[in-house]
């Protein structure tokens, strides 16, 4: 399917084509490797300096299909194998103008992850702000247990974390990396807004 922006006054045209486009289609099975991957690095998306239009970025595997002068993914691995960062590979393909940037908020929800994973022994404003995440949420998940909000990351934080964690499908560590952040942050947003409308 393509969708035609051109005669609706746009220079550029959007397609949700898997010749050009990665797109996600509900009911297909997925990798959980990749799955994992795509949690670390949902908000990234690609720009160039003073362009607003959608950057074509065109992927291959290089060996059975082959897009010349487009990332392909066996070369991309060589690349990386040659120890070049995610930039640089990009860069590699698409010139020296290309960014990956980081967005600020998804969906209505706001992009506040620390930076660094939240474990025993994490302390500050941000552990407070997920214990208080948490005891909301667990209004409505009870199997979640309610937490100390003090803003010191200890057994009792990562044992609630670890409980809503096997709720939400994610990797039991009883730590916040950014996946298990940004599904707090999500499921508190949801919780949140039910609870303004009754």
């Amino acid at each position: 399917m393509v969708s035609t922006y051109r005669n609706k006054g746009y220079d550029f045209t959007i397609t949700s084509s898997t010749a050009y486009d990665q797109k996600w289609m509900n009911g297909k099975n997925t990798f959980e490797s990749i799955n994992l991957i795509v949690d670390e690095i949902f908000n990234a998306f690609l720009s160039r300096p003073d362009v607003s239009q959608p950057i074509l970025t065109q992927y291959c595997d290089g060996k059975r299909v082959s897009c010349p002068n487009h990332m392909s993914q066996w070369g991309s691995k060589s690349l990386g194998d040659d120890g070049l960062t995610a930039e640089e590979i990009l860069r590699y393909y698409y010139g020296e103008d290309i960014y990956i940037n980081t967005a600020e908020e998804i969906s209505g929800i706001p992009a506040s992850y620390p930076g660094y994973t939240l474990t025993i022994g994490s302390s500050g404003p941000k552990v407070r702000q997920m214990q208080m995440q948490l005891n909301t949420i667990a209004g409505d998940y009870p199997a979640i247990p309610t937490i100390r909000v003090d803003g010191v990351y200890g057994s009792e934080t990562a044992n609630a974390v670890k409980t809503f964690q096997k709720i939400f499908n994610l990797p039991q560590t009883g730590e916040v990396d950014f996946a298990t952040w940004y599904k707090i942050s999500q499921i508190y947003v949801g919780v949140s807004r039910i609870a303004e409308l009754m």
